[in-house]
């Protein structure tokens, strides 16, 4: 399978939430986290791709790894949680996110799907996003969840847009 790049804007344990600015091509903070709420994993995006929310496509690396904002690294694709986010005023659009484990990663270097992560990921990573787009005034609903196959497919389609 071949690898793609991930950017790292959040890292995992963080307490608030960077963006990347392209115009201005640095990150910049964008909001701090209600208390008790941090990124359980590294949360980035995918360079060169567009979602229907017209930033980047997100991707969340999920690692043993401590990265830092702006971190470049290969990853290859488990999964995705099709996700649908409803926004403040209404508008439902699609707002995806795509798993990845670096390609350097020992603790989960077996790891080649979604499938094969704990279950407990899974869910943890759902409610983290229901929370954090409650705190916006957004509702965060996952589709569904799917294997590498069906999510690299899915990237491949969204690289053709």
């Amino acid at each position: 399978m071949k690898l793609i790049t991930a950017i790292i804007e959040t890292p995992k344990g963080n307490t608030a939430k960077y963006d990347y600015d392209q115009e201005g091509g640095y990150f910049k903070l964008s909001k701090t986290m209600p208390a008790g709420l941090v990124f359980p994993f590294d949360f980035g995006f995918i360079p060169h791709t567009k979602g229907d929310d017209g930033d980047p496509l997100d991707i969340i690396v999920i690692s043993e790894l401590i990265t830092f904002t702006g971190c470049a690294v290969d990853c290859r694709i488990i999964g995705a949680m099709a996700a649908e986010q409803k926004e403040r005023k209404g508008k439902k659009i699609r707002n995806d996110r795509y798993i990845a484990v670096p390609s350097v990663s020992e603790l989960f270097k077996d790891v080649h799907s979604s499938e094969q992560l704990p279950e407990t990921y899974m869910k943890q990573l759902e409610d983290f996003f229901k929370n954090y787009n409650k705190g916006t005034g957004k509702k965060f609903k996952v589709l569904e969840v799917l294997d590498f196959k069906r999510a690299y497919k899915l990237l491949e389609k969204q690289l053709k847009k």
